[in-house]
């Protein structure tokens, strides 16, 4: 049986590289509506933006999607994903998926299944995705977050570097790899979208800031040191990567056919 579950949008309006990102316009939709009309899709019983700005709320609204204004001091969209929940008095055991605001094309059925990998491993506080890296050049990317997964499929590590490090085939610490693919299911690409039950979230929000969370800048990295678990699955299908730059806007707008409410 499949899981229910709710999905939040955290959708910040500022963006140093893409100013007013959720606003940006994908073949005349805003981003945040196309994110919206994506998670809609999945089946969560519930899809709500979380925003900062007035202009974001209108547009979701103006596309058909609630969306509600969230304080702005937040420091992260997990934060943002909390204060829905505590304003909405959803459960402990209610299952959230963080779907990033800057994720137009994001398959509906990877949030569908972040969301039953979450609900099938009641042992875990958190679940992700990931899909294999076979490019040295993502690789070596530090925008390219690797996630390193243990025999139960739960997270061990995630890094910007390039891990795990292959003695045989990487010739010099810091070298770039030989050339050619590298071998499937060795290496990891980190899909940054997370179920949570509610309590987890919370505890999760409740934390400090950690030592190997501050030296990578990822988030997730406060989850493993304080000893929470991830669950981690390889995507069933193609996830592509969010916007962050001019150029990855002009690829969604491509990628996109035409118009979505």
């Amino acid at each position: 049986m499949s899981a229910d579950f709710r999905v939040v949008i955290p959708a910040r309006f500022a963006s140093t590289r893409l100013p007013g990102k959720p606003l940006a316009e994908i073949n005349g939709v805003p981003m945040v509506a196309r994110v919206a009309a994506q998670a809609a899709l999945s089946g969560a019983i519930d899809v709500v933006v979380a925003t900062d700005d007035e202009r974001v709320v209108a547009a979701a609204e103006t596309h058909g999607h609630r969306a509600v204004m969230t304080r702005v001091d937040h420091e992260s969209g997990s934060d943002r994903v909390m204060e829905v929940v505590e304003r909405a008095g959803w459960p402990d055991d209610a299952l959230i998926v963080n779907v990033q605001g800057d994720e137009p094309l994001i398959p509906p059925q990877v949030i569908k299944q972040v969301a039953d990998l979450l609900d099938d491993h009641a042992e875990c506080d958190i679940a992700t995705l990931c899909e294999p890296i076979t490019q040295p050049a993502a690789l070596l990317d530090p925008n390219v977050v690797k996630v390193v997964i243990g025999a139960a499929r739960r997270a061990l590590y995630f890094s910007r570097a390039p891990i795990p490090w292959d003695r045989a085939t990487f010739p010099t610490a810091g070298a770039t790899p030989l050339p050619g693919q590298l071998s499937a299911g060795h290496w990891w690409r980190h899909i940054g979208i997370y179920a949570f039950r509610a309590s987890a979230l919370r505890e999760f929000c409740g934390l400090p800031t950690s030592e190997l969370e501050a030296l990578e800048s990822l988030e997730q990295l406060r989850a493993l040191q304080y000893g929470m678990k991830i669950a981690v699955a390889e995507a069933g299908t193609r996830v592509p990567g969010g916007v962050d730059t001019p150029d990855d806007l002009q690829r969604a707008i491509e990628a996109c056919s035409g118009p979505s409410s």
